[in-house]
């Protein structure tokens, strides 16, 4: 029977020229008739008015099992109570043991489903009986779609919810609020009307993947030596330094020297290893230590680009007597009328970076909390950064899911699409390093999502980790790595009661780059022919959104916004995420000086 049924949807498919090849396809067609009591003829009908209703699908398992959730299970609901009495009456015992096979799915998916909601008191189970009214399932759950995507039996074996995660205390409480947030509603428009496209610096924004691991050493020495010569020539002009020497030419008077901090060994800097390595023209390369202590207060991490003043008169060690750290780049004014200017309220902007699963399970039940916040302060723009799928979580390191690691992918962000797409929030992905389904380089190629309609195209925006966008005329700068603890770790400082947090960022806007630390992090794999397009600051942003592991913040950094708004989940337990309001089109000028377009800002318990 299996083989009469497969044949007759294969001729049936190539009746309406729809391709398949694969035998698992198939199987699940085959599998789908059997359990609705289908020929095949029939349901390659269905399956063609169910894929044109959703703008063409392609035939594949995730759209067969949609298919089976929105068409087939309300087909045999539909028919149940017929089924119900025909099978009685006649008494035949197959009959009956198919119903309660129907009987006993419904169930299940009914009990999944009350498994992500808290139980009325005294609620009882439902009655093994067809109600005379039957209640949609669209109304027991605000998100059916999301949840039933997100059911962990799906890809993996462990479907218990984290204990600690449900038992949270605090949710939706402010933890950090920022500006002036009297009279401030947090509460968006759903993204209607606002603008959001990519701010283009160098070159165009990096859009695609490409090919690396090609790179030579020669090449990644010459994006440094230009790095130190363009920031050069900007401090040179800034505090009118006439020239720069050479770090090893011996010289009885103070002189100025232009290089890059380094260490003198593996290990990690300190005020004793510190050596300046000097730019091309002066100083060939050429490394000499620096004595540290007659500068008042300092702070330095390896690749920073400084100019130095000091006495050298041996030419092997530089007396520090001045440091000048960088000079940040002037921020974005927009050529013709501001966009958005139009806009009387401010826009809500929310940021959420992952993992959006607690560690000892693979249940999304956080990313689903945070459908429903979005569904109820419908923000204008959300922003989330990966992972989407945690290289570090346990099961992934084990291999324990039952499902590819792009299968889940697809999933949570089908989840995100389809839960969100009645508030028409924009909403704007990012990748990061611990995306176990993507690419392990920086800078880091958007996402790529095929099946995606000409709506949520529309409103959907993939962008590369890092990337710079305008947001109704505001300039976001958004990176998923985690920057703050790769440099805080590296830095060493001697300015007594100052904030490791405002001296890092600052360092990033004065150093014009998304990640100026040199070398990188053992984890991160930087292309240095990309980076320079496409990791560089092309102005200082309004506001940087700087995701880590370090604890939650919002700050000031010379008229830059920067928040930190942690992860959604820490470990077991829940985490946070940010929000915040922006004047769209920016903030006229007062008494002559600028004002951040940035209103206020929260960083919240999930």
């Amino acid at each position: 029977m299996a083989a009469d049924t497969t044949e007759a949807i294969q001729t049936e498919l190539k009746t309406f020229d729809v391709k398949c090849e694969d035998e698992e396809v198939l199987d699940k067609m085959v599998e789908q008739c059997m359990s609705h009591r289908m020929k095949g003829e029939d349901i390659v009908l269905e399956w063609v008015a169910f894929s044109t209703t959703k703008g063409g699908w392609s035939l594949s398992l995730d759209s067969l099992e949609q298919f089976e959730h929105e068409v087939l299970n309300k087909r045999a609901s539909k028919f149940r109570p017929s089924m119900l009495k025909k099978d009685v009456r006649v008494g035949q015992t197959n009959s009956l043991e198919s119903l309660k096979d129907l009987i006993r799915a419904e169930e299940e998916e009914e009990d999944l489903l009350d498994s992500y909601t808290t139980p009325a008191k005294g609620s009882q189970k439902r009655a093994l009986s067809t109600p005379e009214n039957p209640q949609s399932k669209r109304s027991v759950s605000v998100l059916p779609s999301p949840r039933l995507l997100l059911s962990p039996t799906s890809f993996s074996p462990s479907a218990t919810p984290s204990q600690k995660y449900g038992s949270r205390s605090g949710r939706g409480e402010a933890v950090v609020s920022w500006g002036a947030l009297e009279g401030m509603a947090w509460a968006g428009r759903g993204g209607r009307g606002v603008t959001l496209r990519p701010l283009g610096g160098p070159e165009e924004p990096l859009t695609n993947r490409y090919r690396f691991m090609f790179q030579k050493l020669r090449d990644v020495r010459d994006v440094l030596s230009e790095r130190i010569e363009e920031l050069g020539t900007e401090l040179k002009t800034r505090f009118n330094i006439e020239e720069f020497s050479s770090v090893s030419m011996p010289a009885q008077d103070s002189v100025a020297v232009l290089g890059q901090v380094c260490c003198d060994s593996n290990g990690k800097l300190n005020a004793q290893s510190v050596v300046l390595e000097g730019e091309r023209e002066q100083s060939s390369g050429g490394r000499v230590p620096l004595q540290l202590s007659e500068l008042p207060e300092y702070s330095l991490f390896p690749g920073q680009v400084v100019v130095l003043e000091g006495l050298n008169t041996t030419g092997r060690k530089l007396v520090v007597s001045r440091l000048y750290e960088g000079v940040p780049l002037p921020f974005h004014t927009a050529e013709g009328q501001p966009e958005d200017t139009a806009a009387d309220d401010p826009l809500m902007v929310m940021v959420a970076c992952g993992p959006f699963t607690p560690s000892d399970s693979l249940n999304y039940e956080p990313l689903l909390d945070l459908i429903e916040t979005i569904n109820r302060d419908r923000p204008d723009v959300c922003v989330l950064l990966g992972p989407f799928l945690d290289s570090r979580h346990e099961q992934v390191e084990k291999g324990q899911l039952t499902a590819t690691f792009e299968e889940v992918f697809r999933k949570c962000v089908r989840s995100v699409i389809e839960g969100t797409r009645s508030v028409h929030t924009r909403l704007v992905l990012v990748p990061s390093q611990r995306d176990v389904q993507h690419l392990p380089v920086y800078p880091q190629p958007p996402f790529t999502i095929p099946d995606l309609s000409k709506d949520d195209k529309e409103r959907v925006c993939l962008v590369s980790d890092p990337c710079t966008l305008l947001i109704g005329g505001v300039v976001f700068g958004l990176t998923s790595t985690d920057i703050l603890f790769h440099m805080g770790a590296e830095e060493i400082s001697s300015a007594a009661g100052s904030d490791r947090f405002t001296r890092i960022l600052k360092h990033i806007l004065t150093q014009r780059s998304y990640y100026p630390l040199y070398p990188p992090a053992e984890e991160v794999n930087v292309d240095y022919e990309r980076f320079l397009w496409h990791a560089q600051l092309p102005c200082t942003p309004d506001v940087l959104i700087v995701p880590s592991e370090l604890r939650y913040f919002i700050k000031d950094v010379i008229g830059c916004v920067c928040i930190n708004p942690g992860r959604l989940t820490k470990g077991q337990v829940g985490g946070t995420y940010g929000r915040l309001l922006i004047q769209a089109g920016g903030i006229p000028l007062a008494e002559g000086k600028r004002q951040s377009p940035c209103l206020a800002g929260q960083v919240v318990k999930i």
